[in-house]
């Protein structure tokens, strides 16, 4: 979670087990997670992050009344990537609904419980010598005498 309109705003990735709360980042409209004690420092959640809601999940509907979600469990996630300049970042529930995490209502708490695994590239294997490199042994034919 550091959506397109966050890259003017200070930024630090998540730590597990830390205790995030949702906030209405200063200069912006948008919504997003960040530490109790840096408030103006967004914390960047990458696709596939756990979190854990101290209550079921609250947003904006768009209209005037909030909505709830009935879950307290959540994963990031991300749509319409194809699309610039636009909220991509999502939390997913256990039904398989979405909702934008700027769309989040502000002073939820959410523990961070599991980070994704990143893959990284595979380490290369020790290089054998070429054969090129390699000393010849001597053989000398057997003579059946």
């Amino acid at each position: 979670m550091c959506d397109y309109s966050l890259h003017a705003v200070a930024s630090r990735p998540a730590r597990v087990g830390e205790t995030l709360i949702s906030t209405t980042f200063r200069g912006t409209s948008t919504r997003g997670f960040a530490a109790e004690r840096e408030p103006g420092v967004a914390v960047c959640l990458l696709p596939g992050t756990e979190l854990a809601f101290a209550e079921n999940v609250r947003y904006d509907s768009r209209w005037i009344w909030t909505r709830q979600a009935n879950f307290r469990v959540g994963k990031l996630g991300m749509i319409d990537r194809h699309i610039p300049d636009r909220h991509h970042d999502t939390i997913e529930f256990p039904d398989g609904s979405q909702v934008l995490v700027t769309l989040l209502c502000e002073g939820q708490r959410a523990t961070v419980l599991q980070l994704p695994v990143l893959q990284q590239a595979a380490p290369r294997p020790a290089e054998t010598p070429a054969l090129a490199d390699r000393p010849i042994a001597a053989v000398s034919p057997q003579v059946d005498g």
